[in-house]
């Protein structure tokens, strides 16, 4: 009886520490290691959020993460990286012809979205402030984009303009104002 009561006196800090009690604990470990849950499923509210954090908590890339989602691409941008991910707004997505996005998320058309998709995500940092007038960068996808300079400083990938950028874990989010779409047909 000793024993127990020198027991919880050593393990109540410990857990008192750690936030919560043990059944809290143990309900957390347990949504975490649920089948089929990878590096999106990791809950980590201080560190600086990876591409994929940054886009889920945008109110301007709800399409772009949907997108992501159905094509189960959530896991690959939320590991190491580095990544540049050309992140085209809700806006650049509305923009495509009509139709366009609703005939992408079909399970046949998934390959064809896959490969857009991949055409916006570069294996490496790129920053806006390097973007040079005729440079060409390698993408997921195996095409390339090409970057320039308008006099006016405006910055573009091929022909969508750059609004800004957010430094990720795991590499940089691009914003654009269009939809890159790749010149070569997947299927």
């Amino acid at each position: 009886m000793k024993q127990a009561g020198l027991l919880t006196a050593l393990l109540l800090p410990f857990l008192m520490a750690c936030g919560g009690t043990t059944e809290e604990t143990t309900e957390a470990a347990a949504s975490a290691n649920e089948p089929g849950a990878g590096q999106s499923a990791v809950v980590d509210e201080m560190s600086v959020p990876n591409v994929v954090g940054i886009a889920v908590k945008s109110p301007d890339h709800k399409t772009l993460v949907a997108a992501v989602l159905h094509v189960k691409y959530q896991d690959v941008l939320s590991n190491a990286g580095p990544f540049t991910v050309y992140a085209p707004t809700d806006a650049a997505f509305a923009a495509l012809p009509a139709g366009t996005l609703d005939e992408l998320m079909k399970p046949e058309n998934k390959s064809k979205l896959e490969d857009i998709l991949e055409y916006h995500v570069a294996l490496g940092v790129f920053k806006t402030e390097n973007m040079t007038n005729g440079r060409s960068v390698g993408m997921a996808n195996g095409d390339n984009v090409k970057f320039s300079v308008a006099e006016d400083g405006t910055q573009m990938v091929n022909d969508a303009r750059v609004l800004g950028s957010v430094v990720a874990s795991n590499g940089l989010v691009v914003v654009i104002d269009k939809v890159l779409l790749p010149a070569k047909d997947p299927s």
